[in-house]
């Protein structure tokens, strides 16, 4: 599909980046749609039947279009369970501290991906993205067939290329600059990489593939936004940018955590999820990033209810502060007046960039 096919889903070329566990509500989805932005849904951690009742949400919310995004389950052997049992042990002063049971580690590994599927292909949305790996063939195949529009995320030009040969629309090229969990397709610490920029990274995967791109990572302002575009970015993802508004789900402390001075870098942990994933630096990244084991979801389900117990006792240094490299430029916006703010940058931005004469002063 052409480039135009996925800017005729929105009126600004801004994407609301799907933020699993909670923070990307139905109404930071329909605000973000309903302000000519392309608002989406996030899947993961959900029962098919949530999802299947936010999806109703939304349309009640809005008649513009929107998508969910799907986390591709694990394919690989699983977590080391005696490296689980290790990280287990450590955490045991932390279940002691905020009174609460560590979770369990067998609660599955396919976040219930097959029955999501199904809904989405029953009673289709406009756009699915797919996160963690790549569908087959077919699974791309009946999407075309039901009129959904398809986007997989990359984090290089590997899984670019085997996002293309599987047939998806469009890919969403994460650099390392973005908050929560990289999106990469295997998880392996023996081939662990630091990681790619988001501009060096859209240059590689535009020259591997030539499908439409939507850039993803640290972005704030639109500025930024006109950069990735003139990189050769169809759109611009932004979830931290969201992180902040009245309508996100995330809690009241990680919200004001974001442009809190105390918090003053991020750093990528597998401490929260067993993933890397990149959130502002506290005290538990501290203490048990550097121990803990690759294991996604086993240590997520682990540590799930510390960081509820974390939140509800107001402790945000226990908690899973995800954010974007570019936090300190969050703005806590309602989503509609966000969006306009950034369409608003972006003219501005895209004029300087045609007419680069310095103005005079008035």
């Amino acid at each position: 599909m052409s480039t135009t096919a996925l800017n005729d889903l929105f009126r600004y070329p801004i994407v609301q980046a799907p933020m699993a566990g909670g923070a990307s509500t139905p109404a930071l989805v329909g605000a973000v749609a309903a302000a000519g932005a392309l608002g989406f849904l996030a899947a993961g951690y959900k029962t098919a039947g949530s999802l299947y009742q936010e999806i109703k949400q939304v349309r009640g919310l809005t008649g513009r279009p929107f998508g969910v995004n799907v986390f591709m389950p694990g394919t690989g052997p699983g977590a080391d369970p005696a490296a689980i049992e290790v990280y287990r042990h450590q955490l045991a002063g932390e279940a002691g501290w905020y009174d609460t049971a560590l979770g369990e580690t067998d609660d599955g590994r396919d976040d219930g991906y097959e029955s999501k599927l199904a809904i989405l292909l029953e009673d289709p949305v406009p756009v699915v993205s797919f996160t963690f790996g790549c569908p087959k063939p077919e699974t791309f195949e009946a999407f075309a067939r039901a009129g959904t529009y398809t986007i997989v995320t990359v984090t290089s030009a590997e899984e670019a290329r085997t996002a293309l040969a599987a047939g998806a629309d469009a890919l969403c090229v994460q650099g390392v600059e973005a908050g929560g969990h990289q999106g990469s397709h295997r998880d392996d610490p023996a081939d662990e990489q630091p990681g790619t920029g988001l501009l060096a990274l859209l240059g590689v995967v535009r020259e591997t593939t030539g499908l439409p791109l939507v850039a993803a990572g640290g972005l704030m302002r639109g500025a930024q936004i006109a950069a990735v575009l003139a990189a050769g970015a169809a759109a611009a993802q932004l979830g931290t940018a969201f992180l902040g508004c009245p309508e996100s789900g995330a809690h009241p402390l990680h919200k004001r955590a974001l442009t809190d001075p105390l918090f003053t870098r991020t750093a990528l942990t597998r401490a929260f999820s067993g993933r890397p994933a990149r959130g502002l630096v506290n005290r538990f990244m501290r203490e048990h990033g550097p121990y803990a084991p690759a294991g996604y979801p086993e240590i997520h389900h682990l540590t799930a209810p510390l960081r509820k117990a974390a939140a509800d006792a107001g402790d945000a240094q226990g908690m899973a502060l995800w954010a974007g490299q570019g936090h300190r430029l969050a703005r806590g916006l309602p989503a509609g007046e966000l969006v306009a703010l950034l369409a608003a940058e972006l003219d501005t931005a895209l004029t300087d960039l045609a007419d680069p004469a310095p103005r005079s002063a008035s």
